[in-house]
C-alpha cells in the first residue's frame, strides 16, 4: 500500500507541467547568481558538483541532516533535551550545505527529473524551516514546541528522501551514463586518417560503440561519445586548453586521460587507445584500472605505425 501511494505521488509529480514555470524561473535565478559570483567559471563549480570526490557531493551531505535529525528524535524520546538540540543544530548545518550542492546539481537536470527535483527541494526547505524553528524554540526553553516541530519535520524529510532516491535510481541523476563495457577489445578501423581534421571532434563507430575522435597537437585521441553526466554527444562539443567540453552542460574532459576537469560530470569519460595503420585510424577499449583513484583513468597512449 505504501509503495503504491509513493509511486502514485511520484507519477503525479512527473506529469505535472505546472511545475515547469517556477522551475524555469528558479533555474534562471540560480544561473544569474552563480554567474554574478563567478561560480560557473571557477573551481567552485567542480567542487560543488563533487569532481574532486569522484562522485556527486550532494548525496554525501544529505546523510548529515537525516542522521542528525533521527538522532534528535531518539534523544527526545529519552529526555536528553540539550543533546537533542545539539543534534538538531548539526542537522541544520548539514541541510544548508546539502541545499547549496543540491541546487547546484538540480539546475543541470531536465523534464521529469527537474520536476521531481523541484518538489524534493521544496520539501527540504519546509523541513529546514520546521527544524530551524525547533532549534530556536528549544533554545528559548520551549522544548515541547521544539519537539512538536521536529515531529512534523521528520515525515517531510522522509518523503523528500524518497524523491531524492527516485532522482538517483529512476532518473539516474549523478549516475555515470556511459557504457563501461570492454568492447572493442581489438583494434578496430573507424576512419581514414586523412578525414580527421585538426581540432574538429568527429563521431565514429567502433563496433557497437560511439566514439569521438579528436586530433590535437599532432596526436589522435578517442573518448566515448556519450557524456557521463546525461549522455550528451561529445562530438558536438568544442575544444579548450587540451580538453573537450560537453555541448549541453559544459563538463570538461581531458583529452589525454578522459578525466573530468569540471562538472556537472564527476565521472571520467572512457578512453580508447588509438593507432594509425595503412592510413586508417584504429581504436580499442582502454582497459580499466582497478587501483586508480576516483575521477581518474589509465593514461592515454597512442601507437603510430607506418
Amino acid at each position: 500500500m505504501a509503495q503504491r501511494t509513493l509511486d502514485r505521488l511520484l507519477n503525479a509529480i512527473e506529469g505535472d507541467g505546472r511545475l515547469d514555470r517556477p522551475g524555469h524561473r528558479l533555474e534562471q535565478g540560480l544561473a544569474f547568481a552563480e554567474n554574478l559570483f563567478g561560480v560557473t567559471r571557477g573551481r567552485a563549480r567542480g567542487f560543488l558538483h563533487g569532481v574532486w570526490l569522484g562522485h556527486p557531493f550532494h548525496p554525501l551531505l544529505t546523510d548529515v541532516p537525516i542522521g542528525s535529525w533521527t538522532t534528535a528524535l531518539v534523544l527526545d524520546l529519552t529526555g536528553q533535551k540539550r543533546a537533542a538540540r545539539a543534534a538538531v543544530g548539526v542537522g541544520l548545518a548539514g541541510a544548508l550545505a546539502a541545499a547549496v550542492t543540491g541546487l547546484h546539481d538540480w539546475q543541470y537536470t531536465h523534464d521529469n527529473a527537474r520536476r521531481v527535483g523541484l518538489v524534493h527541494g521544496t520539501l527540504n526547505a519546509l523541513a529546514l524551516g520546521l527544524y530551524g524553528w525547533s532549534w530556536v524554540q528549544r533554545g528559548r526553553g520551549h522544548h515541547l514546541r521544539g519537539q512538536l516541530a521536529a515531529l512534523l519535520g521528520y515525515p517531510v524529510i522522509a518523503v523528500s528522501g524518497f524523491l531524492g532516491g527516485a532522482l538517483t535510481f529512476r532518473h539516474r541523476i549523478g549516475v555515470d551514463q556511459t557504457d563501461r563495457q570492454l568492447e572493442p577489445r581489438r583494434f578496430t578501423r573507424v576512419l581514414a586518417e586523412r578525414d580527421l581534421t585538426e581540432n574538429s571532434p568527429r563521431r565514429v563507430r567502433a563496433g557497437d560503440v560511439d566514439v569521438v575522435l579528436v586530433r590535437a597537437d599532432g596526436r589522435i585521441h578517442a573518448l566515448d561519445n556519450a557524456c557521463p553526466h546525461l549522455g550528451a554527444p561529445l562530438s558536438q562539443g568544442w575544444l579548450r586548453d587540451g580538453s573537450l567540453t560537453c555541448p549541453w552542460h559544459g563538463s570538461q574532459f581531458e583529452l589525454h586521460s578522459g578525466e573530468s576537469l569540471n562538472g556537472p560530470s564527476v565521472a571520467p569519460a572512457p578512453c580508447f587507445q588509438t593507432r594509425v595503420r595503412d592510413g586508417w585510424i584504429e581504436v580499442r577499449r582502454m582497459p580499466a584500472v582497478a587501483t586508480a583513484p576516483p575521477g581518474s583513468t589509465l593514461v592515454h597512449q597512442q601507437e603510430v605505425q607506418p
